[in-house]
């Protein structure tokens, strides 16, 4: 016998019978092996794949849903046709079970399927589809911003209605503007001026249209009695405004003699020679009285911190957070906020102003009721307010 250096004959024989005996356990292994690109959901750790349009969106998104575990790597295929070919347009973990298709074209119909990577090889889940885009006309999950919505002009318009019939509505005092007697009254006893600073934007600013219309009050008060009042400005847009402001109030009180233009000065359009300017002015002047009520930036400690050097009362007001520290640190009296845009209402007591600040307060009131309860209930398990302000 020819030796194949193996072994012995008998050992050779011995070999062959052992490969026989394990020879149906290799078949068995193999049949189980999830090697290959195997149809359906075999080997993939992800299954029942939805697909459907992405419900209160714009459009151009598809939702895909599944049932997975596990944290292997799916990666979302897209084609156009049940067959193929499919294209991969991202990816997601099985366990997460939701993917949205951003990159869909609306009124195109779209399968997909899920691509796992298996031992060796990838394994595809089930086509599902055809599914389409399409933009959606109502977002269902703002419902309560539209009745939040509905809610505040119904009561604008019913309140400026209880206004104009001339029923009085209260408004809170505002200790601010109340001041504003007493330090145009200051003024007048003491002989000396006023300056009012309207911020150094521009009059597109909201917190400069507010500024004006406190200015008009200032006016009017100092033609009333008498006070010595200065405008200056930086912005040749507010300059124009605040003239025409100051010119009707003096008319308004009776009193346009008293007018004179240079009332309302214009200075220079840059920040801090502005402030210089400003600054320099209280320094020889000594107002009895400073008005800082409007947008202000670095400017607003250099203002406030020279005018209580000099002993004026300052009564200052802004939006800006950032500056309202300064402000309520040098100034006597300060308008927070949206104090400053309620100014007009509680000053002037015109019927739309009036009716417009109360259904504020109204539906403020009302949120704080519906959040508080919201807090009392969600600490007991009920989380129906809590869903319902979800999205406001």
């Amino acid at each position: 016998m020819v030796r194949l250096g193996i072994g012995t004959p008998a050992a050779i024989e011995v070999l062959v019978k052992r490969l026989r005996s394990a020879l149906p356990w290799l078949i068995l292994v193999i049949a189980c092996c999830p090697c290959g690109a195997s149809p359906g959901n075999a080997g993939c750790p992800a299954g029942g794949l939805r697909a459907h349009d992405t419900p209160n969106d714009v459009g151009q998104s598809v939702t895909l849903e599944w049932t997975g575990e596990g944290k292997t790597k799916l990666s979302i295929m897209r084609s156009l046709a049940p067959e193929g070919p499919y294209e991969p347009v991202g990816e997601a973990a099985a366990f997460k079970g939701t993917f949205d298709d951003l990159m869909a074209t609306d009124g195109t119909p779209y399968y997909y399927r899920l691509a796992c990577p298996t031992a060796g090889d990838t394994a595809y889940s089930a086509a599902a589809g055809p599914v389409t885009s399409k933009s959606n006309w109502f977002n269902t999950g703002r419902l309560n911003a539209l009745a939040l919505t509905i809610l505040m002009f119904t009561l604008v318009v019913v309140y400026i209605s209880v206004a104009r019939k001339g029923k009085p509505l209260f408004i809170r005092k505002i200790a601010g503007l109340g001041a504003i007697d007493e330090a145009v009254g200051r003024a007048t006893e003491m002989g000396r001026k006023m300056l009012y600073i309207p911020g150094i934007m521009s009059i597109s600013d909201m917190q400069t249209i507010a500024s004006l219309s406190i200015l008009a009050y200032v006016a009017k008060r100092s033609a009333v009695y008498g006070a010595s009042l200065e405008v200056p400005n930086t912005d040749p847009l507010t300059f124009t405004a605040a003239m025409e402001t100051v010119r009707q109030a003096y008319l308004e009180a009776g009193k346009p003699d008293q007018f004179k233009e240079d009332m309302v000065t214009y200075i220079t359009y840059d920040q801090f020679a502005y402030a210089a300017s400003v600054s320099g002015k209280m320094v020889r002047e000594r107002p009895a009285a400073n008005f800082l009520i409007g947008s202000f930036f670095a400017e607003s400690l250099i203002f406030a911190e020279t005018g209580q050097g000099v002993g004026a009362i300052q009564i200052a007001g802004t939006a800006d957070v950032a500056q309202l520290p300064f402000f309520v640190a040098a100034c006597d009296y300060t308008l927070m906020g949206e104090e400053l845009y309620a100014a007009s209402a509680y000053l002037s007591r015109e019927p739309v102003l009036l009716g417009s600040i109360k259904a504020q307060d109204i539906v403020k009131a009302i949120l704080l009721a519906v959040v508080g309860a919201g807090i009392i209930t969600y600490a007991f398990g009920w989380e129906f307010i809590r869903n319902m302000l979800a999205a406001v």
